[in-house]
C-alpha cells in the first residue's frame, strides 16, 4: 500500500455497469487504499466486487430527457445537460487529487475533467479505448464539422493530460506520431472472475438460465438440459449428441456487424438441409448484448424459421456472464474498430476463460487474436461460416480439430497467466502512485 494515498476520481461519460476496464481501475485502486469516487450513469448494476468495496463511491449523474427538436439543437443541448451535470458533480463530491477519465466520448467528458483539473490543481489522466472523432464519424462522415472539432479537443486535451494510458501499442504510436501525445500501453487482461469451470457449473448455468430460455433444457428429463445429464447416481455428464454453444456478445450497432454472422449461421443451416458430407451438430447460439439494431435482426432470425440452429438474446447479470462464456465451445466477435487501434475487450473476457474465438480482423488486432495460433481471425461471412463449420464438424469428437484445439489451449493457458490485476500492479499503479 502506497504510503500516499490519493482520491481518485474516475469519470466515465457513460453506464458504469457496461463499462468494465474503469470498473478493474476502480477496484485496483481501492485494493491499493486510494479512496474513489465513481461518476456516471447508472443503467445497469456493477460488478459485485465493486459494491462491496468499502472505500469506492458511486455518484450517479442525471440522464438527459430528450425533447422533441432537430437532431443538431438535441445534440447541442444534451453535450450542455451532460457539461453541466457532470461539473456540478465533481464539485459536489470530495475533493480529488487524480481525475481518471475515458475516452472516448470527448464531449463534453475531456472539457469538463480538464477544467476542473486547473481548478483544483488535480492531476488529470486520459484512458483512451478508442477515439471520440472516428467513433463520430461512423454516422456522419469524417468531413463533418463536429467530428474535426471532436478530433481537436481529442488532441488539445490529451496534450495537456498529466499522463496517459491506452489499449494497444499501435493506438500509443499513433498518439505520438500524429498529436505529440506520450501514453502508455494498458492492456486490457482478464480479471479471475474469468476462468474455465467445471461440468457441475455448466449445468447449474444452464438449469438456471432454462427456466426463461426453454430451449436450454431437455424435453426427456427434468434433470438434464440440452448440454448435459444427470445419471443414476447424480454424476453430471455431457449429453450424448448435444448441441454445440456458440456465443457473442454484440452491441447490435454498425460499428458491430451482426449481418456477417447471420450469413455465417444462414450458411451453416444450408449446409445442413443440403446434406453436404460434413456432419454438423444442431447449434444454439446465444447472443448478449443490447442495442439499436437489436430488434431488427431478432425478427430476421426468425422469419428464417432455422430448424438446426436456435438463437436466444438474454441480457445476464454480470455474475452470470462469465459463467456462459466459459460454457460455449467457441465465441465470435463482430467487433470493428472505428479507428482500427483499439482492441475488444470480449476477446480478452473469453479467453481468460480458455474460450477460442472467431475474430472480425482489423488493423492491430494481431496484438491479441494470433490467427491459427489462439484463436481464429475473418474478414467476411464466408470465412466465419467456415471456420464455424470446422469447429463443429463431428462434435464433439473431431480428429482433424484435436490438435488444433490442444494447441489453442496452450495459448490461452499461457494468456490467463498475467490478469488484470498484475498487469494493473506493474503498469498503471507507478504512474498513479
Amino acid at each position: 500500500m502506497s504510503n500516499s494515498l490519493k482520491n481518485v476520481c474516475v469519470v466515465v461519460l457513460g453506464d458504469i455497469g457496461r463499462s468494465p476496464r474503469m470498473q478493474y481501475h476502480s477496484l485496483s485502486l481501492a485494493e491499493h487504499g486510494h479512496k474513489v469516487d465513481i461518476v456516471g450513469y447508472g443503467d445497469t448494476q456493477p460488478l459485485d466486487s465493486l459494491k462491496t468495496q468499502p472505500l469506492l463511491s458511486y455518484h450517479y449523474l442525471t440522464p438527459y430527457p430528450t425533447f422533441p427538436c432537430p437532431r443538431l439543437l438535441n445534440y447541442i443541448l444534451k453535450t450542455i445537460w451532460q457539461a453541466v451535470t457532470l461539473l456540478f458533480v465533481l464539485l459536489i463530491i470530495r475533493r480529488a487529487d487524480i481525475v481518471l477519465v475515458q475516452n472516448p466520448p470527448a464531449i463534453p467528458s475531456l472539457i469538463v475533467c480538464w477544467v476542473y483539473a486547473l481548478i483544483t490543481r488535480a492531476k488529470l489522466i486520459i484512458d483512451w479505448h478508442n477515439y471520440a472523432h472516428t467513433r463520430m464519424a461512423i454516422n456522419v462522415g469524417s468531413k463533418n464539422i463536429l467530428v474535426r472539432i471532436t478530433e481537436k479537443i481529442e488532441s488539445f486535451i490529451g496534450r495537456k493530460a498529466h499522463n496517459n494510458f491506452c489499449v494497444t501499442n499501435a493506438m500509443k504510436d499513433d498518439l505520438q506520431k500524429n498529436w505529440g501525445i506520450s501514453a502508455v500501453t494498458l492492456y486490457d487482461r482478464p480479471p479471475e472472475i474469468f476462468h474455465p469451470i467445471s461440468l457441475k457449473e455448466k449445468h447449474e448455468l444452464f438449469t438456471c438460465l432454462g427456466i426463461k430460455y426453454k430451449e436450454l433444457l431437455s424435453n426427456e428429463n427434468s434433470e438434464d438440459t440440452a448440454f448435459t445429464t444427470v445419471d443414476t447416481t447424480g454424476n453430471i455428464q455431457n449429453r450424448k449428441g448435444r448441441p454445440g454453444l456458440l456465443v457473442s456478445s454484440t452491441s447490435w450497432s454498425d460499428d458491430e456487424d451482426f449481418s456477417l454472422l447471420f450469413s455465417a449461421l444462414e450458411e451453416y443451416e444450408n449446409h445442413i438441409n443440403n446434406g453436404n458430407v460434413k456432419k454438423l451438430p444442431k447449434l444454439i447460439c446465444i447472443i448478449t448484448g443490447k442495442g439499436p439494431l437489436k430488434e431488427y435482426y431478432c425478427n430476421k432470425i426468425h422469419q428464417s424459421q432455422w430448424k438446426h440452429i436456435i438463437v436466444i438474446t438474454p441480457w445476464l447479470e454480470s455474475k452470470d456472464y462469465p459463467v456462459l462464456l466459459a460454457c460455449a465451445d467457441l465465441g465470435v466477435c463482430l467487433h470493428a474498430s472505428s479507428s482500427g487501434l483499439d482492441l475488444p475487450m470480449k476477446v480478452v473476457d473469453m479467453f481468460g476463460c480458455g474460450l477460442p474465438v472467431c475474430a472480425y480482423d482489423f488493423n492491430c488486432l494481431h496484438e491479441l487474436v494470433k490467427n491459427g495460433k489462439n484463436s481464429y481471425t475473418f474478414k467476411n461471412p464466408q470465412q466465419l461460416s467456415q471456420q464455424i463449420q470446422n469447429w463443429f464438424e463431428n462434435f464433439p469428437n473431431n480428429e482433424n480439430q484435436d490438435t488444433v484445439r490442444k494447441n489453442f489451449q496452450t495459448e490461452l493457458k499461457s494468456f490467463q497467466n498475467i490478469r488484470w490485476r498484475e498487469n494493473w500492479n506493474n503498469t498503471a499503479l507507478p504512474i498513479i502512485e
